[in-house]
């Protein structure tokens, strides 16, 4: 089986997009899936493309507007590739096109995974583009998939809202256990000793709420001065946008410069130590598809502090996160509940997460899943369990 993925940018510019559809890629290959990754060119695709070693990745240069994603040779190529299926991760951009016009001239099937692309807060961020690029190409290329790929149930039911009648595979992102990191240096320049650590890691951008998550610390620490001493906050991630500026402005009029450290982004040994050195981890987000952070935290026995948009219900269910509501009063309880616990208790359910993550959330798991999508698909099996048809 040749399975093509495509995707506009395969490098760390992409976030979320670039590292669960890079482990998914190598995990179905590990499966004997034949993987070939079609992607665009941009500022640290050169830099990331080792990452994608073994996977058979073509890149291509795009034409202005970039943000588009419109590259001339990336339909052709995948023509040449002549795939038994193609995966299309992501919306709005050329390989959508590209996916939908090779499909008509083939009649082969393709699956599209969104990443949470449909969710009520994405679509309505940027609504009018996003209305645009639906009518010219987007929503037909929806319809016409063999099947599409829902991280969670909340981003299943979103597509049905759209108003879209395919079957949708209900498939979680996932993670690879790790080995311990503990003999990796803090990548923190602060002076921790003594004190816990709460981790946010991913980008900084408006609808991963870290403004409200900062007026929390804020008021709390207000309220009970002492915690500063004893905890801090770690913000790593790459900048998007300028949003880091506004929020290191945010801090430093909160007084908060003292219990607040932005690390940039981070990668490799770096990341894991990250984890590993972390207390807790957080991610105040308005809106996510399935956030591969919080399953990397788990994995490492961190405690996890989510809101429910997250849509990992799986976690509250096992006690291993604290549910807190996308807004500073929400953001102020989740902290003083985590500062609360003790040692033991928060390990306790740091290892509730971990347990969670080798049960359902490997990608080993994952890729068996997504195998049995494909096989059905190309018309080898019956209807596999995580597949649901429109009733």
């Amino acid at each position: 089986m040749r399975c093509a993925f495509l995707q506009s940018s395969v490098s760390r510019l992409a976030g979320g997009l670039f590292m669960a559809p890079r482990a998914l890629a190598e995990a179905l290959r590990r499966e004997g899936v034949d993987i070939h990754v079609l992607g665009l060119r941009d500022a640290h695709s050169a830099e990331d493309q080792a990452a994608w070693e073994g996977l058979n990745l073509q890149l291509f240069r795009s034409l202005p507007p970039h943000a588009f994603g419109y590259a001339p040779r990336y339909r052709a190529s995948l023509s040449r590739l002549e795939p038994d299926l193609a995966h299309c991760h992501g919306l709005w951009q050329y390989p959508a096109l590209a996916c939908g016009r090779w499909a008509a001239r083939t009649q082969r099937p393709y699956l599209v995974s969104p990443h949470g692309m449909l969710d009520p807060w994405a679509l309505a961020n940027s609504r009018l583009k996003k209305q645009l690029v639906g009518a010219t190409f987007q929503r037909s290329h929806l319809q016409k998939a063999a099947c599409l790929h829902a991280l969670c149930r909340a981003e299943a039911e979103a597509m049905r809202a759209y108003g879209l009648r395919n079957p949708i595979c209900v498939v979680p992102n996932g993670v690879d256990l790790p080995t311990s990191a503990d003999h990796l240096p803090a990548p923190w320049p602060i002076d921790a000793s003594g004190r816990r650590v709460l981790l946010f890691l991913g980008r900084l951008h408006p609808k991963k709420g870290l403004p409200h998550l900062l007026k929390g610390w804020r008021d709390l620490l207000r309220e009970r001065p002492g915690i500063r001493h004893g905890w801090c906050i770690v913000i790593a991630g790459w900048d998007q946008g300028g949003h880091r500026a506004a929020l290191e402005k945010q801090a430093a009029a909160a007084g908060l410069k003292d219990s607040i450290c932005f690390v940039g982004p981070l990668h490799g040994e770096a990341k894991a130590a990250a984890f590993a050195h972390a207390t807790a981890f957080v991610l105040p987000s308005f809106s996510e598809g399935m956030p591969a952070a919080i399953l990397e935290a788990w994995s490492y026995g961190l405690p996890v502090i989510m809101t429910r948009q997250c849509n990992i219900p799986e976690g509250f269910a096992a006690d291993a996160a604290l549910a807190m509501t996308a807004d500073a009063t929400g953001a102020r309880h989740a902290l003083q509940c985590i500062v609360d616990l003790s040692d033991e208790e928060r390990r306790a359910m740091g290892g509730r997460g971990r347990e969670l993550v080798q049960e359902r959330f490997t990608w080993t798991v994952v890729a068996q899943q997504m195998h049995s999508v494909y096989k059905w698909i190309l018309g080898g099996t019956d209807l596999p369990e995580c597949v649901r048809e429109y009733s």
